[in-house]
């Protein structure tokens, strides 16, 4: 192989090795001799061999798994709380240059942040506002991380690992609370059927005639009845007579 062949075949391998393709949602991060040039791609450039070097960093939204956290809530109650939470990179470079490794600080931040804001609720808060709690954690961690050129745009609270005790403490209250709303309805029930009593008695009580129509009708819904026995009462009135007569006679 002669020396002309030799040199068109090293031009050729660093010309290749010099051309980098980056797909859409990648961005490379170029350093010349040390010092930042630009973001370049997606799509193809060139990048110098043994001057130029690259960092590569994706666009797309990444999911990160926030481990079990050891949490003492405000009302002193252990507690082991996970999440998840969706970030992206908007400015690459800062991404590179800001932090060492932003995957792993995100993470980081993620998990005190977590165990930091859920130590100031109660444990009823945490079960009934998580709503509220993953709204604030979001707002935190992506003020912290934007410095970086990191977007978090959602964090949920993923499960709440409660003891067996304070379980058993929790069943015991909900039954206690359905216990109240029943007696609580039922007694509602009681209130309104006395009022309703009550006015209808003031109605027919307002007429002698209606009490006689309302006393006859109960006779004919008793006599409907398949009853060997039946018992209704008798106006006082039909003795008044008979008991004047009688305190006469004394």
């Amino acid at each position: 192989m002669t020396l002309p062949t030799i040199l068109i075949i090293v031009v050729v391998l660093i010309i290749l090795s010099s051309i980098k393709v980056l797909k859409e949602y990648e961005r490379a991060v170029v350093f010349r001799l040390g010092r930042f040039v630009k973001v370049k791609g997606p799509g193809i450039f060139i990048l110098w061999p043994g001057i130029d070097k690259m960092a590569k960093v994706h666009l797309r939204v990444i999911t990160m798994d926030v481990p079990p956290q050891d949490v003492i809530t405000k009302d002193n109650i252990s507690i082991k709380v996970n999440a998840v939470g969706y970030f992206r990179v908007f400015e690459p470079a800062k991404a590179i240059l800001e932090v060492e490794d932003y995957l792993y600080a995100t993470s980081q931040l993620a998990q005190t942040t977590l165990r930091s804001v859920l130590g100031e609720y109660e444990l009823d808060e945490i079960l009934m506002q998580r709503e509220k709690i993953n709204v604030r954690l979001q707002k935190i961690i992506d003020q912290q991380t934007d410095p970086w050129g990191i977007k978090v745009s959602t964090v949920e609270i993923k499960h709440v690992d409660i003891p067996q005790e304070m379980q058993r403490a929790i069943a015991r209250q909900a039954e206690a609370e359905r216990e109240r709303r029943a007696k609580v309805i039922h007694a509602e029930g009681e209130l309104q059927a006395a009022d309703k009593l009550n006015r209808a008695a003031k109605i027919i009580g307002e007429t002698a005639v209606g009490v006689q129509l309302r006393f006859l009708q109960t006779l004919t819904e008793v006599a409907t009845e398949k009853n060997s026995t039946t018992i209704f009462p008798v106006p006082i009135d039909l003795f008044s007579s008979f008991i004047k007569k009688i305190e006469k006679e004394k």
